[in-house]
């Protein structure tokens, strides 16, 4: 049983590893918007689904040396997809397929078939291993409850150690080598045991099925009962990650910490629980105080974390205007993650081997039944995770999902109290509390606004649906002026009236084309980038991609009530359209080629950042720039520099704000000439236009000149889809590593 313990905890460490990469690389194909995740979790869930009926048929077909022999071959089967993997999710889908697939449907139906096939091996391990263990009515529930509980112990480890560590120092294809030999050690271990497992499957219990039937509720009844409870926990994990998120400001490790945590916690208590239901003459009401409450102390903890934001010491040392990307920073947050999430993941976790205690009735059907109820929670958890990703956070907002969650909890807690009267107070206290949750949850707007630190704001924009959370508070400072700052998933991502750097991003461009008729920026942000391409009167078409589809929204917003404000002016302009949508899918998938393109400045320590600043990504840009065309970005590392040069043949860089422009044609660059258009009245007015305090832009690029043509020596470029390194900055510390000037000052 020890070395099955261990192999198990492997294949969750492993599996964990495996998703996180998948998901990233079939993010490249799909895109980076919370519909096109919603896809490839999906089909990552189909296959474990798929997996999960296959295991639950023919798991009791087996003897347990067979079918610990089929958990092997499971186990061996994921290591060799997790090999191939990065050739066919990211060579031959993400980078060979992105140009000629674009519809939801197709896109789903290729990320399931990337992942059919170890998915599937993953989802019927479980039953296998379950078929294997079998020997005992009386300790089936315990030994498969402690077994599920290390292995999704080891998921967050995986999750934890695979996002702090082992990502960020090997890189995606190093990660997914390391989970490779994982998961055949795990398979190596199963094999060592073969010749102590039993040759013959058990025979039916015939005496039990005499009886009328399961004692607890049959089968349908608990998959019923399983489903809606794995809804509620991945929905509440999902409205962790967004409210922690924004709180975190969406740093790479942010995600794998909120995931790991509640994937140990959840172990942990699965651990407990498998050691407390051998003793059980009833898991029911274990099973439905535990769900219920730890639903409960979910909500508690965020509305205490709600509160404690909005004041002190919270509000002056992790508030929205601050950078949290410092180590103190990170780790306050990643304590507060903890706080929040651990509790009542441990008591959630308790629920599966309650539910193994009341279904496992019978040692001949202990794989089918043990398939059939992963796959109540695998459909649970997608429904979980793809109506709370795409239709409530949409249509309902954070705290409005939140009511819905009480909601489904006070049905479950409401239907035991009809069913039994076994602890009834208990259950019924549960129930008011649940009901109070479902009252006192204030709403999206004045959730937000708390959460953002607002306190007497003389225009507040905000908004909220499926791609993120925008919000701009604007303060008082002179009468009729406007002064405030645009916040997008928890990030300060510019100011109203434009900041001169943003404004001078989108300049730089346009001014040194000599024909800049059409023109793509890549993010909008607070609008600063798209107003300054609006400078040259050459210009015909200005396209301005955003991410986060509120953020469109809240401008329009701010053009209303400030209509001879920065924001209306940008919006005036026919030129410029601004849409919803993840930029680098649009530069695969659109038509025609661009005169400059250029990127709003983004922080490389956001998640997902590594996408826009990587080797591939710059080699999709200079694919749709027009010949002798200009590609403008912000440089806040050497490595975005070194990644630069090294794929443009022409390349400029300037400073002290650090501006890289690159192109595949000899750039007519003249700097002296540059800082006298600066300086000329039609760009100085401009400027002012989107920033009336706006002096004088030549401070920003009046610094030393660095120059690349074809025959200036290169470095290989040091971020890569398959290693981001600047997105992963705590792994990359050392001196003269990380060097960033914000773009925000």
């Amino acid at each position: 049983m020890t070395r099955l313990m261990i192999a198990f905890f492997l294949s969750g460490f492993g599996a964990l590893l495996c998703q996180i990469i998948w998901q990233r690389m079939l993010g490249v194909f799909a895109g980076s918007d919370t519909v096109s995740a919603a896809l490839v979790v999906g089909a990552f869930l189909a296959g474990l689904g798929l997996g999960s009926i296959l295991g639950a048929k023919w798991a009791d077909r087996l003897s347990p040396r067979a079918a610990l022999t089929g958990f092997a071959l499971c186990e061996a089967g994921v290591a060799l997809c997790a090999l191939l993997s990065k050739f066919f999710l990211y060579d031959f889908i993400a980078m060979g397929l992105s140009e000629s697939v674009t519809s939801a449907p197709a896109i789903f139906a290729l990320c399931f078939a990337g992942l059919v096939v170890p998915t599937t091996l993953m989802g019927a391990s479980l039953p296998f291993l379950a078929r294997a263990v079998a020997t005992s009515l009386e300790t089936v529930a315990e030994r498969i409850g402690t077994l599920y509980g290390l292995n999704t112990f080891g998921a967050g480890l995986g999750a934890l150690l695979g996002g702090w560590f082992i990502v960020g120092n090997l890189g995606y294809v190093g990660a997914l080598a390391l989970a490779a030999g994982l998961d055949l050690v795990a398979a190596g271990l199963a094999l060592t045991l073969l010749g102590a497992t039993p040759r013959t499957a058990p025979a039916a219990a015939k005496a039990e099925s005499a009886k009328g039937g399961d004692p607890f509720g049959g089968l349908p009844l608990w998959c019923v009962l399983v489903f809606l409870s794995g809804y509620v926990i991945v929905a509440l994990e999902i409205v962790w990650v967004r409210v922690l998120g924004q709180f975190g400001q969406y740093h790479a490790y942010l995600f794998p910490t909120v995931l790991g945590i509640f994937l140990l916690a959840d172990g942990l208590g699965m651990a407990l629980a498998a050691r407390m239901v051998r003793r059980m003459d009833d898991p029911r009401p274990a099973f439905f105080l535990t769900q219920g409450g730890g639903f409960a102390l979910g909500a508690l903890l965020l509305g205490v974390l709600w509160w404690a934001i909005g004041e002190n010491p919270l509000r002056d040392w992790m508030g929205v205007d601050f950078d949290r990307f410092g180590p103190r920073e990170i780790a306050a947050s990643t304590f507060i993650i903890f706080l929040v999430v651990a509790p009542p993941s441990f008591i959630i976790g308790m629920t599966f081997p309650f539910v193994q205690r009341a279904v496992q009735q019978d040692l001949a059907s202990v794989g089918a039944r043990v398939g059939w109820v992963q796959l109540a929670n695998i459909l649970g958890n997608a429904a979980g995770s793809i109506l709370t990703g795409l239709v409530t956070f949409h249509y309902l907002g954070t705290a409005g999902t939140l009511r819905l969650l009480a909601m489904l909890s006070l049905l479950l807690l409401l239907f035991w109290l009809f069913q039994s009267r076994a602890a009834r107070r208990p259950v019924l206290a549960l129930a008011g509390a649940t009901a109070l949750i479902l009252v006192a949850t204030p709403g999206n707007a004045a959730f937000w606004t708390r959460m953002h630190g607002i306190t007497n704001p003389t225009l507040t924009a905000w908004g909220e649906d499926r791609s993120g959370v925008v919000l701009y508070r604007e303060r008082a400072t002179l009468p009729g002026r406007e002064d405030g700052r645009f916040f997008i998933m928890g990030h300060g991502q510019g100011f109203v009236p434009f900041l001169d750097t943003h404004i001078l991003l989108g300049m730089l461009g346009p001014l040194l084309h000599p024909e800049p008729r059409r023109i793509l920026a890549i993010g909008v942000g607070s609008g600063g980038t798209p107003y300054g391409a609006t400078v040259s009167p050459r210009t015909e078409e200005i396209r301005a991609i955003e991410l986060v589809a509120p953020v469109l929204e809240a401008l329009e917003d701010i053009a209303r009530e400030r209509p001879d404000g920065a924001v209306a002016s940008m919006l005036a302009d026919p030129r410029v359209t601004l849409e919803y949508g993840d930029g680098r899918r649009a530069l695969t998938r659109g038509e025609g080629l661009y005169d400059v393109i250029e990127a709003d400045a983004i922080r490389p320590q956001s998640s997902h950042s590594g996408l826009l600043y990587s080797a591939e990504f710059l080699q999709q840009v200079r694919a749709r720039l027009a010949p002798g065309g200009l590609y403008v970005q912000w440089a806040p590392t050497w490595r975005v520099i070194d990644t630069f040069a090294a794929s443009f043949p022409h390349a400029i860089l300037l400073t002290p704000v650090q501006v890289m422009i690159g192109s595949d044609r000899p750039i007519r660059f003249d700097h002296a000439a540059l800082l006298e258009l600066l300086r000329s009245p039609e760009v100085i007015a401009h400027a002012r236009r989107g920033n009336p305090r706006a002096t004088d832009l030549t401070k920003l690029v009046g610094g030393p000149v660095t120059v690349w043509d074809e025959n200036t020596p290169r470095a290989e470029p040091p971020l890569t889809d398959m290693f981001p390194r600047d997105e992963f900055f705590l792994n990359h510390v050392h001196l003269d590593s990380w060097r960033p000037r914000d773009a925000e000052r």
